[in-house]
């Protein structure tokens, strides 16, 4: 199966990733688009999405904010539905992305609130 690079790319990442997981870890994977940006936390033993949270839902959308305080309000979403959850401890599987700008903004305000990876 011939891939390109940047799917070479995320499967090298997402593997690394998988490989090092625990039981009482789970993935949490960035998606980001030009004007949107999500991330989900995923449970790779059952394959089932725990927490979801984005920048495309109503009630951000309407807020009117540029991309970066929009990875900030994502991440506040995301880490409010987690401690709900009680998760704490998550792997971060930046996908492609370089770790730098929103998905970096992201990681950060996630990290001021409470989650550790």
């Amino acid at each position: 199966m011939n891939l390109n690079k940047l799917d070479r790319k995320k499967f090298r990442i997402r593997n690394k990733v998988k490989k090092v997981a625990t039981a009482g870890r789970y993935r949490l994977s960035v998606n980001r688009s030009t004007k949107n940006i999500s991330a989900q936390i995923i449970d790779d033993a059952k394959n089932i999405t725990l927490a979801y949270a984005s920048s495309n839902t109503k009630e951000i959308k309407s807020q009117k904010k540029t991309k970066k305080e929009l990875s900030a309000i994502v991440a506040e979403t995301l880490a409010k539905k987690a401690k709900d959850m009680k998760i704490t401890k998550v792997y971060f599987d930046r996908g492609i992305y370089k770790y730098h700008g929103r998905i970096k903004l992201l990681a950060e305000e996630l990290r001021k609130n409470g989650m550790e990876f």
